[in-house]
């Protein structure tokens, strides 16, 4: 297929839409691949056309199996290419990204010397399709895998300008949850909601708009002290609850916060809730519910999280993880700002931000919830 017709695919209707309004439609669709897998390269072609990307695709990287991926339909000659002979093995790109683990969309070409790029598969495989100039972020996954979705420009383009970057990262935090039902499922289409729960091995329940339960699975059921039932799902404690409930009120609102900590009570754990909206085939394959709530545990631990890990838990934005990773660590507020790189007037606003994402009013209780939270499991 010639490059002109590639660029007229994206003449989509969505593009005629209000840029708010396409990355809402296009986190839909993410949603939708999380368990529809097939689903993936149209979703990555929605992310690829907002961001004015030649193409976008999934690696999963782990230690204990192959490496899979998947892109978007006309570029999978090049991901075959790259894939073929174990070619990824020998990227430096890939090698240096997934020690970095970005919490945010990067520029691949800043983590790489010239030299390197010249010689690197992944660059040598693009340049024949006219592609280049790579960005990528990571995603960690409970089980130790590593997720990097990795968007490409044509060469005709140039590099990507932050505008952009900042477009990708604003669906990042969708990437992520639906990255970690991706990840539960093998990358295979889920078949009904009965499979899914099962199959997922995380406390999970499906309710409607309202709130009412419509299915749950057994790990969920033993959790009577943590989620309440009185006509509709509720969490026992009032803070968390008071921001479920919120979540569960504005389903709709792309803005709405979806990943929301528990704190750890006497010989339980803390966790994390998020609740996944069910849009188009999810929610024909979840029998017309409207959300998917999971309970992930977090182990305490005197360790901090990483940014990474705190962006994929809570939605913060790269600064406002950095900023609650240096607060944590017993930086003062004027400390942090330094060390973030920030003034103390813009830091005392990234903190609101953190305490209304994360459900706390103290930096004290904040740094007890981030202690708590080294990993999804």
């Amino acid at each position: 297929m010639q490059m002109d017709a590639l660029v007229s695919l994206r003449e989509m209707p969505m593009l005629k839409m209000p840029q708010d309004e396409q990355a809402f439609a296009i986190a839909d669709r993410i949603y939708e691949a999380a368990f529809a897998t097939e689903l993936w390269p149209d979703a990555l072609e929605a992310a690829s056309a907002l961001s004015r990307s030649a193409g976008g695709a999934i690696f999963v990287v782990s230690d204990h199996s192959p490496v899979r991926a998947i892109g978007e339909a006309h570029l999978q000659p090049l991901l075959d290419a790259f894939m073929a002979d174990n070619n990824w093995r020998f990227s430096e790109s890939v090698q240096r990204i997934c020690s970095a683990r970005p919490a945010s969309f990067v520029r691949i070409d800043d983590f790489m010397t010239g030299q390197e790029i010249g010689r690197d598969p992944l660059y040598a495989s693009a340049r024949p399709f006219g592609v280049g100039s790579p960005v990528c972020t990571s995603i960690s996954m409970p089980g130790g895998e590593l997720a990097l979705f990795v968007f490409q420009r044509w060469l005709k383009d140039g590099d990507y300008d932050e505008a952009a970057i900042d477009l990708l990262n604003g669906l990042r935090p969708h990437l992520a949850r639906a990255g970690l039902i991706a990840r539960r499922l093998g990358l295979e289409r889920a078949s009904t909601a009965v499979s899914v729960l099962g199959d997922m091995g995380l406390p999970a329940a499906v309710i409607g708009e309202s709130g009412r339960v419509l299915s749950a699975n057994s790990l969920l059921e033993k959790m009577a002290d943590i989620f309440l039932s009185h006509g509709g799902m509720a969490l026992a404690d009032e803070p968390a609850n008071a921001l479920f409930q919120q979540a569960i009120a504005q389903n709709r609102d792309d803005r709405a916060v979806r990943s929301i900590p528990v704190p750890a009570v006497q010989e339980r754990a803390g966790l994390i809730v998020h609740l996944m909206p069910l849009r188009r085939a999810a929610h024909d394959i979840f029998s017309g519910a409207d959300i998917l709530v999971i309970a992930a545990t977090v182990n305490a631990d005197a360790n901090m999280p990483s940014p990474s890990i705190l962006s994929a838990l809570f939605d913060l934005t790269p600064a406002e993880a950095r900023l609650a990773t240096a607060l944590a660590s017993g930086r003062s507020t004027q400390e942090a700002a330094m060390e973030v790189g920030v003034a103390v007037k813009s830091a005392r606003s990234y903190l609101e931000r953190i305490f209304r994402k994360t459900g706390t009013n103290r930096q004290s209780q904040l740094v007890a919830l981030l202690k708590s939270a080294r990993s999804f499991l």
